[in-house]
């Protein structure tokens, strides 16, 4: 069955950086396209990034353009978010999603905190 797994959140100071990943299986995840979205406290989800299934074209929210960056590995079944440059704003929890066969798979999601 399709699995999706975060990780890399946590805790960090504004102007701080991380980098989440998402690890990918039961499906061929190179021929997928993948994003991120993030859902805040009292605020619906939203979508991040998104990356094409080669990576050669991603797109982004436009609080985030020029601070975040998607990526993925596809020899290893993986997407990234690096994240620089963090405001209070960005907190939330990250979730990575694959859409397949008209079904939205989510990951549980990784909590990122940026605070003082």
């Amino acid at each position: 069955q399709v699995q999706l797994v975060e990780s890399g959140g946590g805790l960090v100071q504004p102007g701080g950086s991380l980098r989440l990943s998402c690890v990918a299986s039961g499906f061929i995840f190179r021929t997928y396209g993948m994003s991120w979205y993030r859902q805040a406290p009292g605020r619906e989800r939203e979508l991040v990034a998104a990356i094409t299934n080669s990576g050669t074209s991603t797109n982004y929210a436009d609080s985030v353009k020029g601070r975040f960056t998607i990526s993925r590995d596809n020899a290893k079944n993986t997407m990234y978010l690096q994240m620089n440059s963090l405001k209070p704003d960005d907190t939330a929890v990250y979730y990575c999603k694959v859409f397949i066969r008209w079904t939205d798979y989510w990951g549980q999601g990784t909590q990122v905190t940026v605070s003082a």
